[in-house]
């Protein structure tokens, strides 16, 4: 009689346990379903129903420097940082808005020589939106010397006067020309709070913007 009341108890608890298999994988069976469909929803409400737009190689983008920057104590690699001045649009959208971060380095820097001032590059390589977006972009600080900032020629070491003849006038002047030599190159600076203008050298694909 005792036998087959263990048996008994024994099978119970077989049985119990394989109840409880059953409802542990049923559960992870249901489980993703609900996971997954609560993950989608939330990726369809973060998604936005435009496309891409393309900003061309050769688009200007005024900015200002956000502090200074010299061949003096720079050095190739040295980090800079600008802000947008001015909203940019395109096709009716706000693609790159005021106040803006855009980020960069120093790429080359020369330093002054007899005859020659100090020269730099600064290239730049991402826009930065005010809720944290980056997107990475290729150009430079522009200027009208091939985006280079200074590397012009030294102050002459003297001027000598030279006689010149006005036929006119008749009468004979005294005119200042600089002598071949050279002095020592000067340093070129960039002022914190200067406007500049960064020029993009690829085209850049606008795939966020910002809502208000």
């Amino acid at each position: 009689m005792y036998l087959f009341r263990y048996i008994d108890i024994k099978e119970k608890n077989v049985i119990i346990k394989i109840m409880k298999k059953l409802l542990i994988i049923l559960g992870l069976l249901l489980m993703p379903s609900f996971v997954f469909s609560g993950e989608m929803e939330d990726i369809q409400l973060e998604m936005r129903d435009y496309d891409a737009i393309e900003v061309p190689a050769g688009t200007f983008i005024p900015v200002m420097n956000a502090q200074e920057i010299s061949t003096q104590y720079c050095s190739e690699g040295y980090k800079v940082k600008f802000i947008v001045t001015n909203d940019l649009y395109m096709h009716d959208t706000n693609i790159v808005p005021q106040n803006t971060e855009i980020y960069g380095y120093v790429e080359k820097i020369h330093d002054p020589v007899v005859g020659t001032n100090a020269s730099m590059v600064i290239r730049v390589s991402k826009l930065v939106y005010s809720d944290g977006i980056e997107i990475p972009i290729k150009g430079y600080i522009y200027t009208a010397n091939n985006n280079v900032f200074g590397g012009g020629i030294s102050e002459p070491v003297k001027y000598r006067k030279v006689a010149q003849r006005q036929v006119k006038v008749r009468r004979t002047t005294l005119q200042l020309k600089p002598s071949y030599e050279r002095k020592m190159g000067t340093h070129i600076t960039i002022p914190s709070g200067s406007n500049e203008i960064v020029v993009l050298t690829a085209p850049v694909q606008i795939t966020h913007t910002l809502t208000n």
